[in-house]
This record gives C-alpha cells, structure tokens and sequence, in this order.
C-alpha cells in the first residue's frame, strides 16, 4: 500500500509513531499498530472515544504524514445520498439546455448535459476519483451523529469502493483511499460497520501523556506549569458526578489562554475566571463555584 511502499523508512509500528510525532501527535504504540495495519491491509480505522481526544486529529495527522489530500465528511442527522456521493448540477445544466437546444438535437444534448462536467462531487465520490500521486485520507467524522439509512449506504461504497451513476455508469476507486472514521458513541453502530474495519478506542490520556500532548502543543510551555494544568485537569475528570468531562482539545484551549494571560502559575483566582475553558456544562460550573473548586485546587 502507498503508506508503506511510497514513503521511504515508514514500514512498521515505530515509523508510524515517528512520523506522527513529527506532526506533534503524542501517539501510543495501540494507535500506531491500528494506523500501521488500517493501511497495510487497506482497511477502514473505526476509532471510538471520548471527545475530543484526538479522533478526528488522526486522519489530520495521517494525511500530514503521507503528504496527501485529506477529504473530511462531517455526519449530521438526514445526510443522504446527495450530500455525501454527488448530484448533478441543474441549475448549470437548465442554462446549457436553454443555449444548446435550438443548435443540436434533444439525445445529443441529453448526453451532453449527463457528464463530469455536470457533475456535483461529493466526498465519498471525491475520494474515489481523486488525482494526487497519494491515495487520499478520507475522514468520515462522528458517523453515529448520522441515520442508520446512511451506514447502509456506507456499507455498499466500502464493499466495492465503487459508485454507480445511471446517467453515466459504474466509477471505481483510482486508488483505494485510507479511510477513519470517527464516533463519539451516542449510538450503537451496527455489526456489519465493525466488520468491515479495523477497531481502536481512544480514551483519555494518563497524566504523562497529557503533560507531553501540552509540551508538544503549546509553544513556550514549562514543564512545572505542564505539569500543574495536567495534574488540575485529570482532578475534574475524576469527577464521577461532573455531567461533561474536558478532553484534550480542552486542555490545549486552557493551557493557551494561560500562555497568552502571561501566566505561569496555577492559583484559584485565575483558575476560577478561566474555568469556562475546562468545564463546558452549566450545571458542572455550578458543581465547582458551590466549593468543588477549592477541593480539587487543594489536592495534592
């Protein structure tokens, strides 16, 4: 596959973690088997989790690695066909047959206006007909956010990697892409999804995880205030009442608006007017302002 045979010293576990730390993507060797095999068996990558801890960041990363084109296709409830493969171009197509139907004859013309040129790509057909020397990383983010009709859908481009549109006939993959796709878990994906990929499940960093994501992230950062913000934050996940725990993304958003206060030290006062960067729920925000606050500052 491209991963492995295109790219000079990336042929296993470690070069993977290599070049995911050269994108300042903290990776556990888990993450670089799954990425390391997903593209060596040229399989999708299910990656499940809590959000926002660095689901998404690995199909960024992967394109960054591979040097090739990353096509995102975020879910939402009712996405369907025509978002996510194509759709023709009609109000281009109802100008070409005001102009073109007095000079040629109506099949001719029909022929005409049934090409790429008409054409609406979307990001699955996007992927299947892409042109750079590299297979491109297709991202098909928060899939459980989406219809159970649209994993049926999915089910069908992942068997053959192959589109067909009847006005124009069957166009298969140039090149396979290399596919993740990402859920938060708000629903149960089917059977048939799991077995078509590759599973790893991201959870929240260990403290010396976090403390390395933070100095890889966040230029300027010292390790004691890494540190700090890490051991704070790993305090409120612990949190077994708290509604909303943070994610990395949340530690990063913290640890900057630090930087750019000038601060270089945790004390309550900073932490409480900042605190709407960690805690991102109303009722977790009252939990700590009623007096949680000054415990978890005070643990050791």
């Amino acid at each position: 596959m491209d991963f492995v045979t295109k790219k000079p010293g990336i042929d296993g576990v470690d070069a993977v973690l290599e070049r995911f730390a050269g994108q300042q993507y903290i990776a556990d060797p888990s993450i670089g088997m799954a990425v390391y095999l997903s593209i060596r068996m040229g399989k999708p990558l299910l990656v499940e989790g809590e959000p926002g801890c660095g689901k998404t960041e690995i199909a960024r990363t992967l394109a960054a690695a591979l040097e090739t084109e990353l096509i995102r296709l975020q879910c939402y409830e009712g996405l369907d066909a025509d978002a996510t493969l194509y759709e023709w171009n009609h109000p281009k197509q109802l100008i070409t047959i005001r102009i073109e139907e007095a000079r040629k004859d109506p099949k001719a013309l029909e022929r005409e206006i049934f090409s790429e040129e008409f054409l609406l790509k979307r990001p699955l057909l996007q992927a299947l007909t892409h042109d750079g020397p590299q297979a491109p990383v297709l991202l098909i983010d928060e899939i459980d956010r989406a219809d159970e009709e649209f994993e049926g859908l999915l089910l069908e481009f992942l068997s053959d990697f192959q589109i067909t549109i009847p006005e124009m006939g069957t166009i298969r993959a140039k090149r396979v892409p290399h596919i993740v796709i990402t859920s938060n878990r708000t629903r149960e994906l089917s059977d048939a999804l799991k077995r078509r990929c590759l599973y790893l499940y991201i959870g929240y960093p260990s403290r010396e995880k976090e403390i390395a994501i933070l100095r890889a992230k966040v230029p300027g950062l010292g390790e004691q205030f890494a540190e700090e913000i890490a051991g704070f934050v790993q305090r409120v996940r612990a949190e077994d009442d708290f509604v909303k725990r943070p994610g990395i993304s949340e530690t990063l958003d913290w640890a900057s608006a630090l930087m750019a206060l000038g601060t270089t030290k945790l004390d309550r006062d900073i932490v409480e007017q900042t605190l709407g960067l960690v805690v991102k729920d109303a009722q977790d925000l009252q939990t700590m302002q009623a007096g949680r606050l000054d415990t978890l500052m005070g643990s050791p």
